[in-house]
């Protein structure tokens, strides 16, 4: 697989005369989008879970090679907070197969205040169809434990990188042969763009199967970094 890179959703005001150009009607954003960059991170399924239609249409409007990575409904990671998955991870993979081939990675971002739980992680992970991949995002300091990275890597399942202001907030595990890296804000100018050097530093831990995606949509930040990381890889 190679690296592939772009940014958390596409719908950002903005982004007119960043990405979009002025007069571009939203509902063509889509497709201008997949012009630009070979994959997505949809972070709108995390508030309201879409129907299996709206995966299919998004398929079909994308190109060939596209690859949608869908961020769990807080459904499952924060009103249930991983306890009696079977349901909610049923539902999901039952709309986002929609996708068809273009089904990436489901992302499971933990809420900041669940601590560590690694029974009730492999329970939900335990769920996902085989061929699926899955990155986890813990966000509270106490999952950082050997039997964390034991269940991570007995699933096959990504511990998700993640950066603000140009530092790592999570280890650099490697637990599964593939890798997920999100950047939330950067330290460079204006905000919330990343430097040069952050984004040079980064692509050459990733290694070559990998999904990268910029999480800083204001003002066209995650835009433009993209596009400075794809540059950067293909040097």
């Amino acid at each position: 697989m190679p690296v592939l890179v772009g940014t958390s959703g596409w719908q950002y005001a903005d982004w007119r005369e960043v990405l979009y150009p002025d007069g571009l009607p939203q509902r063509l954003w889509l497709e201008r989008y997949g012009e630009s960059f070979a994959t997505v991170e949809n972070n709108g399924a995390f508030y309201r879970l879409p129907k299996r239609e709206t995966f299919e249409s998004w398929r079909e409007r994308t190109p060939d090679g596209f690859v949608m990575a869908v961020k769990a409904s807080r459904f499952l990671t924060h009103i249930k907070r991983l306890k009696e998955p079977a349901e909610p991870v049923e539902r999901l993979m039952g709309v986002a197969r929609g996708l068809g081939d273009k089904l990436g990675p489901i992302l499971l971002q933990l809420p900041p205040t669940l601590q560590v739980d690694p029974v009730r992680l492999a329970e939900c992970l335990a769920l996902f169809p085989t061929d699926v991949r899955v990155a986890v995002e813990p966000r509270h300091i106490s999952w950082w434990t050997d039997e964390t990275r034991e269940v991570l890597e007995r699933h096959r399942a990504a511990l998700c990188w993640a950066d603000r202001l140009g530092r790592p907030v999570t280890p650099l595990w490697r637990t599964a042969d593939w890798t997920y890296l999100r950047f939330h804000e950067g330290a460079a100018r204006p905000w919330p763009r990343y430097g040069k050097r952050a984004l040079e530093t980064w692509a050459r831990l990733i290694g070559d199967d990998a999904y990268v995606y910029f999480n800083n949509d204001p003002g066209g930040a995650a835009v433009r970094n993209a596009f400075e990381f794809v540059e950067i890889r293909v040097r």
